[in-house]
């Protein structure tokens, strides 16, 4: 935890001081070369692989972006690196060819150039950021619960409409935050422990059949990473459960 401490106070830092980011970002190398090499699902080749100058990129991003509020800082990172990668390859896969940041945007004299445009949307790319890192926890998140045989769509159909029924689901989540061997059983044999979550949690178990999709997503959300969406999850159903 004191780790931790100490990478947030060195990120604030290199937020205001470009040294900083730099040395932040050379400390960092090694995870920013593990995390290209893993989206590329191969060795990397420094000196051919364009991915790693995006990597580094979206590492920068990440500083500049990031906020206590968000969890840790390296699986936000994390996260936007394999966004920013992910852009990068749609983007090679539909142009071939090379643009121009002096590239005229338009067709009539005196246009922008896309060089221009970049500039004056800077002050905006922080606004993205989270949104981005968001969107690739989303992401994430589909893929992981379509591995349960749940969607975001049975999800929402299974949302308790009750605070008391709420207030029994953060009891189940935070009981699930707290003991480990239980997700990692979860997540190994994709069942859901109804009966042990019911006798711990003193929660009738037909409650939680009921609503056993929208559970199984809260005990994957808790299983790894997942900080702004269990950031957002906390807010709501702490306001369940304190009503």
């Amino acid at each position: 935890m004191n780790e931790e401490h100490v990478l947030v106070s060195q990120v604030y830092e290199a937020k205001e001081d470009m040294e900083a980011a730099d040395r932040l970002i050379g400390t960092y190398l090694p995870f920013i070369k593990s995390e290209t090499a893993k989206y590329l699902k191969r060795p990397l080749v420094e000196e051919n692989d364009d991915e790693l100058s995006i990597a580094m990129i979206a590492f920068h991003e990440a500083i500049r972006g990031y906020a206590k509020g968000r969890g840790a800082f390296l699986p936000f990172a994390s996260m936007l690196i394999k966004s920013r990668l992910t852009d990068h390859m749609r983007r090679e896969k539909r142009h071939r060819g090379h643009l121009s940041l002096d590239m005229p945007t338009g067709e009539e004299r005196g246009a922008d150039t896309l060089g221009m445009q970049l500039s004056a949307k800077e002050n905006e790319q922080e606004a993205f950021i989270s949104r981005d890192a968001t969107r690739a926890e989303i992401e994430e998140l589909a893929v992981k619960l379509a591995d349960f045989g749940v969607s975001f769509t049975d999800v929402a159909e299974n949302c308790p409409r009750q605070r008391r029924t709420l207030h029994a689901c953060h009891k189940v989540m935070e009981y699930a935050k707290g003991n480990p061997g239980l997700l990692e059983e979860f997540v190994l044999t994709r069942r859901f422990p109804a009966v042990r979550l019911s006798r711990e949690c003193h929660v009738e178990k037909k409650t939680l059949e009921r609503h056993r999709k929208y559970l199984v997503a809260l005990l994957v959300i808790c299983t790894n990473g997942y900080e702004i969406i269990r950031g957002h999850l906390k807010h709501v159903l702490k306001g369940g459960a304190d009503r």
